[in-house]
């Protein structure tokens, strides 16, 4: 094993994909816990397919791929908001319709300039070969912000997802909050996708908050778990990648699936003997 892990981390490439793979990780399990709870737990995967739309933009203008890419997520992340808050189109209905849109934009874009290029095709799977020194600082950069914000404003964000009336009432600017939470979602959806791929990142998002709601039962516990958990998936999802050449996005989504079962195991159990 200490063979294995020495020469996994002789790659600078690897060492790069897990240090921006851990805080991604990080960042989209403690969003995970509010999404999940406030039913809006497919707003990642709306938001990558948009996150796609902008990155075959940029590629077509040969512009920085993160660079135009966050900030056309952000400002989708707010119009998801407004759509679902303020207009008959409601929650998933709203996520399909953008999400959709981008997506068919995206490769309307690609197939009039560049074709499919092996470049997008990193995107829209996955590739730990996709991530360059600039992509490393940027994310390093944008996800400890992330991280910042959300430990800053975590008594916020648990009232604003388990009570979003009452919080409310007691004087909360609710909006601004919900709105934090989508721009903390937009940023960490893009800084995944190199790693994850359009079509994986939103789990993510999901299954570390789902998981650790198997066994656990207050905001914080389950937070802190969801936590643990993505980053040990993600860390056996790339040695497994590492050691048998499979997709690293696929396999860190197969770890995360493998530890979901057991802990729906350990929760029947634990309930059936009465804890």
């Amino acid at each position: 094993m200490f063979d294995l892990l020495s020469q996994l981390f002789s790659y600078p490439f690897i060492v790069r994909a897990v240090i921006v793979g851990i805080l991604v990780s990080l960042c989209a399990s403690l969003l995970g816990v509010s999404l999940v709870l406030k039913r809006y737990s497919m707003i990642g995967d709306g938001l990558s397919h948009v996150g796609f739309g902008a990155l075959a933009a940029a590629t077509a203008m040969n512009a920085a791929p993160l660079a135009v890419s966050v900030p056309v997520v952000i400002l989708a992340a707010f119009l998801l908001l407004r759509l679902s808050e303020s207009s008959r189109i409601k929650g998933d209905a709203a996520i399909a319709l953008i999400s959709t849109s981008s997506l068919a934009a995206g490769v309307l874009v690609i197939s009039f300039t560049t074709g499919m290029n092996t470049d997008v095709c990193n995107y829209m799977f996955g590739s730990i070969l996709a991530m360059s020194k600039e992509d490393v600082r940027l994310s390093i950069i944008l996800s400890a912000a992330v991280l910042i914000l959300f430990a800053f404003f975590y008594h916020k964000i648990f009232a604003v997802t388990f009570d979003e009336t009452f919080a409310k009432a007691i004087g909360l600017n609710t909006e601004l909050y919900n709105m934090l939470i989508a721009l903390l979602t937009a940023v960490t959806v893009v800084l995944g996708m190199r790693m994850m791929g359009v079509l994986l990142i939103s789990s993510l998002i999901i299954f570390p908050a789902l998981t650790s709601m198997r066994l656990c039962k207050k905001f914080k516990t389950v937070t802190i778990n969801s936590a643990v958990i993505s980053v040990v998936c993600f860390f056996i999802g790339i040695v497994i990648s590492y050691q048998f050449a499979s997709p690293t996005g696929a396999s860190i989504v197969a770890v995360n699936v493998a530890a979901f079962v057991f802990y729906w195991i350990a929760g029947l159990t634990a309930r059936k003997a009465g804890f």
